[in-house]
């Protein structure tokens, strides 16, 4: 996807061809560039730059998802099956930099927004039960581990989980 300085660059160039076209009075063209800006503008809010950042995240280049993530000022526009993206490799860049706090934030609001397959929603709630044991939360570990386990998820996902429910105190 588009950054924002290339948005602009495209909005300008299209603004321009635009203009052109209306002083040659091609119709046609004016109702398609304007629905390229439109379009341009609309994807801008609405898409962002999280398949950008997630292509990045998944090559493993950290601060270039980092930067494409930064690009996006109000995530809260975001539709919603690019916001669960934009807080689950935000919360993952963040336990990257060790952030606890703001890795559990993000996968807090992610938790909370729909995914396509169960099994990244449980994802979710295994990195929040293990942000909440090194904080020696066991409640909310055990809560995380609850809705994680209710979801349909890989073998490899419930082995985590069990891993995890070993490491709570058996003792409150």
């Amino acid at each position: 996807m588009l950054t924002s300085k290339w948005r602009w660059v495209i909005i300008v160039v299209a603004m321009m061809l635009l203009a052109w076209n209306l002083y040659n009075r091609s119709y046609q063209l004016v109702y398609l560039l304007a629905a390229l800006i439109a379009y341009t503008i609309w994807s801008h809010f609405k898409e962002g730059t999280v398949v950008s950042a997630s292509q990045a995240f998944k090559d493993k280049e950290y601060d270039k998802a980092r930067k494409l993530l930064a690009d996006i000022k109000n995530p809260e526009y975001l539709r919603k099956n690019r916001r669960n993206y934009y807080e689950f490799i935000s919360g993952n860049l963040a336990l990257q930099l060790l952030d606890d706090a703001k890795a559990e934030y993000h996968f807090q609001i992610a938790s909370r927004l729909p995914f396509r397959r169960p099994n990244d929603k449980a994802i979710i709630f295994v990195h929040l039960a293990n942000i909440n044991l090194r904080k020696k939360d066991y409640d909310r570990v055990r809560a995380y581990l609850e809705k994680a386990s209710e979801l349909d998820v890989s073998s490899r996902i419930a082995q985590i989980i069990n891993r995890i429910e070993n490491e709570i105190p058996k003792t409150k």
